[in-house]
Protein backbone atom coordinates (compact mmCIF):
# COMPACT_ATOMS: atom_id res chain seq x y z
CA UNK A 1 0.00 0.00 0.00
CA UNK A 2 1.44 3.68 -1.13
CA UNK A 3 1.99 6.28 1.84
CA UNK A 4 2.75 9.82 1.55
CA UNK A 5 4.12 9.72 4.76
CA UNK A 6 7.71 9.92 5.24
CA UNK A 7 9.90 6.33 5.02
CA UNK A 8 13.61 5.69 5.67
CA UNK A 9 14.35 2.49 3.95
CA UNK A 10 17.32 1.71 6.48
CA UNK A 11 14.61 2.31 9.78
CA UNK A 12 11.42 -0.01 7.54
CA UNK A 13 14.17 -2.36 7.21
CA UNK A 14 14.08 -3.26 11.08
CA UNK A 15 10.55 -2.33 11.76
CA UNK A 16 8.97 -4.50 13.78
CA UNK A 17 12.00 -6.65 14.45
CA UNK A 18 13.19 -7.75 17.89
CA UNK A 19 16.63 -7.50 19.06
CA UNK A 20 17.47 -9.58 21.72
CA UNK A 21 19.15 -8.05 25.00
CA UNK A 22 20.91 -9.43 27.94
CA UNK A 23 19.46 -13.10 28.58
CA UNK A 24 15.56 -12.46 28.19
CA UNK A 25 15.35 -8.73 27.46
CA UNK A 26 14.36 -7.21 24.01
CA UNK A 27 13.71 -4.24 21.96
CA UNK A 28 12.05 -3.50 19.09
CA UNK A 29 11.11 -0.54 17.45
CA UNK A 30 7.53 -0.59 16.50
CA UNK A 31 7.08 2.76 14.69
CA UNK A 32 8.67 6.19 13.69
CA UNK A 33 7.31 9.10 12.46
CA UNK A 34 9.86 11.62 11.28
CA UNK A 35 13.28 12.02 10.09
CA UNK A 36 16.24 14.50 9.49
CA UNK A 37 14.29 16.01 7.36
CA UNK A 38 11.38 16.88 9.71
CA UNK A 39 14.16 18.44 12.12
CA UNK A 40 14.63 20.64 9.44
CA UNK A 41 11.22 21.31 8.28
CA UNK A 42 10.18 22.16 11.36
CA UNK A 43 13.20 24.61 12.11
CA UNK A 44 12.23 26.21 9.13
CA UNK A 45 8.55 26.16 9.30
CA UNK A 46 8.77 25.04 5.75
CA UNK A 47 6.64 23.18 3.28
CA UNK A 48 8.97 22.48 0.49
CA UNK A 49 9.41 18.67 0.93
CA UNK A 50 12.22 17.42 -1.21
CA UNK A 51 13.98 20.41 -2.68
CA UNK A 52 16.53 20.35 0.28
CA UNK A 53 19.96 19.34 -0.56
CA UNK A 54 21.34 16.10 1.79
CA UNK A 55 24.25 19.25 3.09
CA UNK A 56 22.07 21.74 4.12
CA UNK A 57 20.01 19.47 6.12
CA UNK A 58 23.17 18.20 7.54
CA UNK A 59 24.12 21.61 8.00
CA UNK A 60 21.26 22.96 10.39
CA UNK A 61 20.80 19.82 12.16
CA UNK A 62 24.32 20.12 13.50
CA UNK A 63 23.63 23.87 14.06
CA UNK A 64 20.32 23.19 15.87
CA UNK A 65 22.44 20.62 17.96
CA UNK A 66 25.39 22.26 18.49
CA UNK A 67 23.67 25.55 19.63
CA UNK A 68 21.06 23.64 21.52
CA UNK A 69 17.99 24.52 19.82
CA UNK A 70 16.04 21.29 21.38
CA UNK A 71 12.72 21.94 19.57
CA UNK A 72 12.71 20.62 16.25
CA UNK A 73 14.00 17.19 17.19
CA UNK A 74 10.62 16.94 18.88
CA UNK A 75 9.19 16.91 15.73
CA UNK A 76 10.48 13.07 15.48
CA UNK A 77 9.02 10.45 17.40
CA UNK A 78 9.90 6.72 18.27
CA UNK A 79 7.41 4.17 19.90
CA UNK A 80 9.60 0.99 21.01
CA UNK A 81 8.57 -2.08 22.63
CA UNK A 82 11.04 -3.49 25.42
CA UNK A 83 11.79 -5.71 27.74
CA UNK A 84 13.97 -5.72 30.91
CA UNK A 85 14.64 -6.68 34.35
CA UNK A 86 12.65 -4.88 36.89
CA UNK A 87 15.50 -2.92 38.39
CA UNK A 88 16.73 -1.74 34.57
CA UNK A 89 12.85 -0.58 34.63
CA UNK A 90 13.34 1.52 37.82
CA UNK A 91 15.95 3.41 36.55
CA UNK A 92 14.56 3.74 32.83
CA UNK A 93 11.48 4.93 33.67
CA UNK A 94 13.22 8.14 35.70
CA UNK A 95 13.04 9.75 32.56
CA UNK A 96 9.88 10.88 32.64
CA UNK A 97 9.68 12.44 29.38
CA UNK A 98 7.99 9.61 27.71
CA UNK A 99 4.55 7.92 27.63
CA UNK A 100 5.13 4.20 28.79
CA UNK A 101 2.48 1.45 29.27
CA UNK A 102 3.52 -1.63 31.31
CA UNK A 103 2.90 -4.82 31.65
CA UNK A 104 0.19 -5.09 33.97
CA UNK A 105 1.34 -7.79 36.63
CA UNK A 106 -2.85 -7.54 38.01
CA UNK A 107 -4.28 -8.15 34.59
CA UNK A 108 -1.64 -10.65 33.28
CA UNK A 109 -0.02 -13.60 33.93
CA UNK A 110 4.25 -13.02 34.46
CA UNK A 111 6.82 -14.99 32.46
CA UNK A 112 8.70 -16.20 34.83
CA UNK A 113 12.13 -15.24 33.02
CA UNK A 114 14.84 -13.62 35.81
CA UNK A 115 18.05 -11.69 34.73
CA UNK A 116 21.46 -13.76 36.08
CA UNK A 117 24.62 -12.14 35.27
CA UNK A 118 27.36 -13.00 33.19
CA UNK A 119 30.50 -14.05 35.37
CA UNK A 120 31.99 -11.30 33.47
CA UNK A 121 30.15 -8.87 34.60
CA UNK A 122 29.64 -10.08 38.58
CA UNK A 123 31.80 -7.60 40.46
CA UNK A 124 32.56 -6.69 43.59
CA UNK A 125 31.67 -2.86 45.10
CA UNK A 126 33.67 -0.02 43.16
CA UNK A 127 35.35 1.88 46.79
CA UNK A 128 35.42 4.95 44.86
CA UNK A 129 32.19 4.76 43.69
CA UNK A 130 28.85 4.17 45.56
CA UNK A 131 26.59 3.54 43.29
CA UNK A 132 29.18 1.24 40.80
CA UNK A 133 31.20 -1.96 40.58
CA UNK A 134 34.76 -2.80 39.90
CA UNK A 135 37.02 -5.82 39.75
CA UNK A 136 35.90 -9.28 39.01
CA UNK A 137 34.84 -11.45 42.25
CA UNK A 138 36.43 -14.70 42.94
CA UNK A 139 34.34 -17.42 40.71
CA UNK A 140 33.61 -19.55 44.42
CA UNK A 141 31.71 -16.23 45.29
CA UNK A 142 29.74 -15.36 42.08
CA UNK A 143 28.88 -19.56 42.57
CA UNK A 144 27.87 -19.45 45.27
CA UNK A 145 25.12 -16.04 44.17
CA UNK A 146 23.91 -17.74 41.56
CA UNK A 147 23.11 -21.07 43.66
CA UNK A 148 21.02 -18.57 46.01
CA UNK A 149 19.85 -16.49 43.37
CA UNK A 150 18.51 -19.60 41.28
CA UNK A 151 16.84 -21.11 44.85
CA UNK A 152 15.21 -17.95 45.97
CA UNK A 153 14.09 -17.63 42.47
CA UNK A 154 12.86 -20.89 42.70
CA UNK A 155 10.55 -20.20 45.51
CA UNK A 156 8.88 -16.84 44.53
CA UNK A 157 7.94 -18.54 41.22
CA UNK A 158 6.17 -21.46 42.77
CA UNK A 159 4.85 -19.02 45.67
CA UNK A 160 3.32 -17.14 42.35
CA UNK A 161 2.16 -20.40 41.02
CA UNK A 162 0.56 -21.67 43.47
CA UNK A 163 -1.08 -18.56 44.79
CA UNK A 164 -2.93 -18.57 41.00
CA UNK A 165 -3.72 -22.03 40.81
CA UNK A 166 -5.63 -21.03 44.33
CA UNK A 167 -7.17 -18.54 42.75
CA UNK A 168 -5.49 -15.83 44.71
CA UNK A 169 -6.24 -12.16 43.14
CA UNK A 170 -2.99 -11.58 40.93
CA UNK A 171 -2.70 -8.38 42.22
CA UNK A 172 -1.65 -10.22 45.59
CA UNK A 173 0.02 -13.72 44.15
CA UNK A 174 2.52 -11.21 42.36
CA UNK A 175 3.54 -8.82 45.40
CA UNK A 176 6.78 -11.11 46.23
CA UNK A 177 8.30 -11.52 42.47
CA UNK A 178 11.72 -10.65 42.94
CA UNK A 179 13.32 -7.32 40.80
CA UNK A 180 15.15 -9.78 38.47
CA UNK A 181 11.94 -11.13 37.20
CA UNK A 182 11.46 -9.32 33.71
CA UNK A 183 8.97 -6.79 32.53
CA UNK A 184 7.70 -5.28 29.36
CA UNK A 185 6.32 -2.03 28.07
CA UNK A 186 5.58 0.17 25.60
CA UNK A 187 7.64 3.22 25.29
CA UNK A 188 6.96 6.26 22.86
CA UNK A 189 9.47 9.35 23.45
CA UNK A 190 10.66 12.12 21.02
CA UNK A 191 14.14 12.23 19.20
CA UNK A 192 14.90 15.14 21.64
CA UNK A 193 14.48 13.33 24.80
CA UNK A 194 15.56 9.92 23.09
CA UNK A 195 19.08 11.43 22.81
CA UNK A 196 19.29 13.03 26.20
CA UNK A 197 18.86 9.34 27.89
CA UNK A 198 21.21 7.98 25.02
CA UNK A 199 23.74 10.29 26.29
CA UNK A 200 22.93 9.28 29.94
CA UNK A 201 22.53 5.59 29.42
CA UNK A 202 25.01 4.57 27.28
CA UNK A 203 27.52 6.40 29.61
CA UNK A 204 30.34 4.45 30.85
CA UNK A 205 29.69 5.17 34.17
CA UNK A 206 25.80 4.24 33.82
CA UNK A 207 25.07 0.50 34.88
CA UNK A 208 26.36 -1.81 32.37
CA UNK A 209 22.57 -3.92 31.83
CA UNK A 210 21.34 -0.51 30.91
CA UNK A 211 23.81 0.55 28.55
CA UNK A 212 23.19 -2.98 26.42
CA UNK A 213 19.62 -1.66 26.20
CA UNK A 214 20.88 2.05 25.28
CA UNK A 215 23.55 0.62 22.40
CA UNK A 216 20.38 -1.20 20.94
CA UNK A 217 18.06 2.11 20.79
CA UNK A 218 21.28 3.90 19.30
CA UNK A 219 21.40 1.72 16.64
CA UNK A 220 17.65 1.76 15.72
CA UNK A 221 17.93 5.87 16.16
CA UNK A 222 21.25 5.84 13.89
CA UNK A 223 18.75 4.36 11.20
CA UNK A 224 15.92 6.89 11.61
CA UNK A 225 17.97 9.85 12.05
CA UNK A 226 21.16 9.30 11.09
CA UNK A 227 22.19 13.12 10.49
CA UNK A 228 20.45 13.77 14.14
CA UNK A 229 22.53 10.81 15.08
CA UNK A 230 25.86 11.88 13.93
CA UNK A 231 25.46 15.61 15.63
CA UNK A 232 24.54 13.66 19.04
CA UNK A 233 27.87 11.78 18.73
CA UNK A 234 30.09 14.74 17.82
CA UNK A 235 28.11 17.69 20.28
CA UNK A 236 26.92 15.50 23.02
CA UNK A 237 28.30 11.78 23.32
CA UNK A 238 31.38 12.63 22.31
CA UNK A 239 32.24 15.83 23.69
CA UNK A 240 32.60 17.06 27.46
CA UNK A 241 31.88 20.72 28.63
CA UNK A 242 34.13 23.00 30.13
CA UNK A 243 33.87 24.86 33.51
CA UNK A 244 34.82 28.82 33.80
CA UNK A 245 38.03 27.49 35.73
CA UNK A 246 38.58 25.14 33.25
CA UNK A 247 38.96 26.95 30.62
CA UNK A 248 40.68 29.91 32.54
CA UNK A 249 43.61 27.21 33.43
CA UNK A 250 43.67 25.88 29.63
CA UNK A 251 43.48 29.74 27.72
CA UNK A 252 47.22 29.35 30.04
CA UNK A 253 48.88 27.02 28.00
CA UNK A 254 47.12 26.94 24.78
CA UNK A 255 46.26 30.08 22.54
CA UNK A 256 44.09 30.63 19.60
CA UNK A 257 44.23 33.00 16.82
CA UNK A 258 44.14 33.45 12.88
CA UNK A 259 46.78 31.10 12.49
CA UNK A 260 44.98 28.03 14.46
CA UNK A 261 46.03 26.94 17.62
CA UNK A 262 49.38 26.67 19.41
CA UNK A 263 51.28 26.23 22.78
CA UNK A 264 52.00 29.01 24.92
CA UNK A 265 56.20 29.36 24.98
CA UNK A 266 57.25 27.02 28.30
CA UNK A 267 53.11 27.00 29.50
CA UNK A 268 52.81 24.32 31.93
CA UNK A 269 50.19 23.94 34.71
CA UNK A 270 51.03 21.83 38.11
CA UNK A 271 48.96 20.50 40.26
CA UNK A 272 49.42 22.56 42.84
CA UNK A 273 48.40 25.41 40.56
CA UNK A 274 45.31 24.05 39.42
CA UNK A 275 44.48 23.26 43.58
CA UNK A 276 44.91 27.13 43.94
CA UNK A 277 42.45 27.65 40.96
CA UNK A 278 40.15 26.13 42.83
CA UNK A 279 39.63 22.82 41.40
CA UNK A 280 39.37 19.79 43.81
CA UNK A 281 41.22 16.75 43.39
CA UNK A 282 38.35 15.28 41.64
CA UNK A 283 37.49 18.03 39.44
CA UNK A 284 41.33 17.54 38.24
CA UNK A 285 41.17 13.92 37.35
CA UNK A 286 38.35 14.80 35.51
CA UNK A 287 39.94 17.69 33.52
CA UNK A 288 42.69 15.43 32.62
CA UNK A 289 39.84 12.50 31.53
CA UNK A 290 38.26 15.79 29.20
CA UNK A 291 41.70 15.98 27.50
CA UNK A 292 41.86 12.48 26.04
CA UNK A 293 40.42 12.31 22.77
CA UNK A 294 36.76 10.40 23.39
CA UNK A 295 36.39 6.61 22.12
CA UNK A 296 33.00 6.73 20.73
CA UNK A 297 31.45 2.93 20.98
CA UNK A 298 30.24 1.50 18.06
CA UNK A 299 26.55 1.39 17.70
CA UNK A 300 25.59 -0.07 14.26
CA UNK A 301 22.78 -2.70 14.75
CA UNK A 302 23.66 -6.38 14.20
CA UNK A 303 20.79 -7.67 12.00
CA UNK A 304 21.91 -11.20 12.34
CA UNK A 305 20.28 -11.17 15.93
CA UNK A 306 16.93 -9.84 15.06
CA UNK A 307 13.96 -12.40 14.97
CA UNK A 308 10.32 -11.68 14.28
CA UNK A 309 7.22 -10.96 16.66
CA UNK A 310 6.42 -14.66 16.61
CA UNK A 311 9.56 -15.98 17.86
CA UNK A 312 9.93 -13.77 20.56
CA UNK A 313 6.14 -14.05 21.78
CA UNK A 314 6.77 -17.68 21.51
CA UNK A 315 9.54 -17.68 24.07
CA UNK A 316 7.57 -15.00 26.22
CA UNK A 317 4.38 -17.86 26.47
CA UNK A 318 6.62 -20.51 27.09
CA UNK A 319 7.71 -18.91 30.66
CA UNK A 320 4.24 -18.13 31.47
CA UNK A 321 3.43 -20.85 34.62
CA UNK A 322 2.51 -24.03 33.00
CA UNK A 323 -0.91 -24.43 35.29
CA UNK A 324 -2.09 -21.33 32.41
CA UNK A 325 -0.47 -22.56 29.12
Amino acid sequence: MDTKRPTIPAAEEILGGYFPVLDHGFVSLVDYMGSDEDVERAARVSYGFGTRKVSQTRGLVRYLRRHRHTTPSEMVEFKFHCAMPMFVARQWIRHRTASVNELSARYSLMPLLFYTPQQEQFELQSRSNNQGREGGAPPEVYQEAVRRWEELRADAGSAYSWMLEEDVARELARIDLPVSMYTQWYWKIDLHNLLHFLSLRVDPRAQWEIQQFGRVIAGMVKRVAPLSYEAWVDYDLGSEPLTRIERDLISRVVEGGDEGIRARDGAALSMDEMKDAGLSGREIGELMEKLHAPSIPDFELDLSRMVDADTMAEKMYEAVPSSFD
